[in-house]
């Protein structure tokens, strides 16, 4: 193993620059992310039994991104995600995983931009624009306004300067849990609902929350890609996912307490809006997307850059591309605004195979493991988990999108 790790080390030192605290804090954003606000949702979906399932995802997700690790190690010339498929499964291996990263990442950001445009207009309820006899309601116009603000940090590409925004993200997910704890202490809401200990029916909607909560994976081999020292890349996913198992525990057990089954799907819209601890909760799940924004970005900027080769060194086309895949993030926030449904279905169909099934199945191909292993049939379990997440959760997740799109229209 050590051999390998001096080879990975040999192969690797040119092209990285990124330290291991810049590294964690960028892989600490990108675990610890925007399902910090739904956390107390999916754990009363569930019941309390299904935070079980919330520490038995962690594990699985942390363990892909080791088996990432691992792929990238074998060969170095994987530099991305999609490299990873192609290693284990050719050009079609490379495609499917593009497909599967892109539209997961994809439809994350657009998620971003959801939260962003419900939180503000939960701050500024009477806002709307109008312009030469066109009206846009509150919500979207916040979505369109935070697209504008976004733009500069996505024409970044350099990791290292990302980590500053992305230490930013970290402290804010922390000040957002702070701020629950004291409305829960000091402002009157206290913690007594007892919740149900299982709650079969919404189980499935649990799973793929918790599961959306973790689909950093596409990011790591950006993130392992950046940083100096390789064979340190291990600890910073032990680190980053010890550390937002702890923080999306918390939130869940302290949200359900203080709202028990009426908690919305972020828990900032439930906060009462006039005291100071809700106000940083809300302004701060405000600012958090915004850090993990460009970051997350990256690997989707990367890839479609790569569609055109020509042009892929070209400054100027970089920022055309750029801008034009926010604008149709911009389209479809618009256009989809149920935020609770859409991350689930994410979280269902495309986390839960992008974050656990594709690493899993690469690294077997690539490792050319044994089917006796005790290892083996760890990694074939953990493939069979991502399934069933991915079956239950599509079907629930599509099933409620419909509701709410039926009951969106008949108002």
């Amino acid at each position: 193993m050590d051999q390998i790790d001096q080879e990975a080390n040999n192969n690797s030192s040119s092209d990285g620059n990124t330290s291991f605290f810049k590294t964690l804090f960028n892989g600490l954003n990108a675990i610890i992310g925007v399902g910090l606000l739904s956390m107390p949702y999916a754990l009363a979906s569930g019941g309390w039994l299904s935070l079980i399932l919330l520490l038995a995802i962690s594990g699985a997700a942390g363990y892909a991104g080791v088996l990432t690790k691992r792929c990238m190690d074998a060969n170095p010339k994987i530099k991305t995600y999609a490299d990873i498929g192609e290693a284990a499964f050719g050009k079609l291996g490379k495609t499917i995983v593009s497909i599967v990263l892109y539209v997961d990442l994809y439809l994350v950001l657009t998620g971003y931009l959801i939260l962003e445009g419900d939180n503000l207009h939960n701050l500024f309820p009477n806002m709307n624009i109008h312009m030469k006899g066109i009206s846009i309601g509150g919500k979207q116009s916040f979505v369109i306004i935070i697209a504008v603000a976004l733009l500069p940090t996505v024409w970044l590409d350099n990791l290292s300067i990302l980590a500053y925004i992305s230490a930013t993200g970290v402290v804010s997910a922390l000040l957002i849990l702070g701020s629950v704890l004291s409305v829960g202490v000091f402002d009157g809401v206290g913690f007594h609902n007892k919740g149900e200990l299982l709650n079969w029916k919404g189980v499935p909607m649990a799973m793929s929350l918790y599961m959306f909560s973790y689909s950093a994976n596409p990011v790591f081999p950006t993130l392992y890609t950046s940083m100096k020292k390789k064979h340190h890349f291990s600890k910073v996913l032990i680190i980053g996912f010890a550390c937002a198992t702890i923080c999306y525990t918390s939130m869940a057990i302290l949200g359900y307490l203080m709202f028990g089954s009426a908690l919305q799907s972020q828990i900032t819209l439930n906060l009462p809006t006039h005291t100071i601890s809700s106000k940083i909760a809300i302004y701060t799940a405000w600012i958090s997307p915004l850090s993990k924004y460009a970051l997350m970005m990256e690997p989707v900027a990367a890839t479609t850059e790569s569609w055109f080769p020509k042009y892929q060194k070209n400054k100027g086309f970089k920022i055309l591309l750029r801008t034009i895949l926010v604008a149709t993030q911009v389209v479809v926030a618009v256009t989809i605004p149920f935020f609770g449904s859409l991350m689930s279905l994410v979280g269902a169909l495309l986390s839960a195979t992008a974050s656990i099934t594709i690493p899993c199945l690469c690294y077997l191909k690539i490792s050319k493991k044994s089917g006796r292993s005790i290892e083996h049939m760890f990694i074939m379990l953990l493939i069979l988990l991502s399934l069933v997440i991915v079956a239950l959760g599509t079907y629930t997740s599509l099933r409620s999108i419909i509701k709410e799109a039926i009951k969106h229209h008949s108002h």
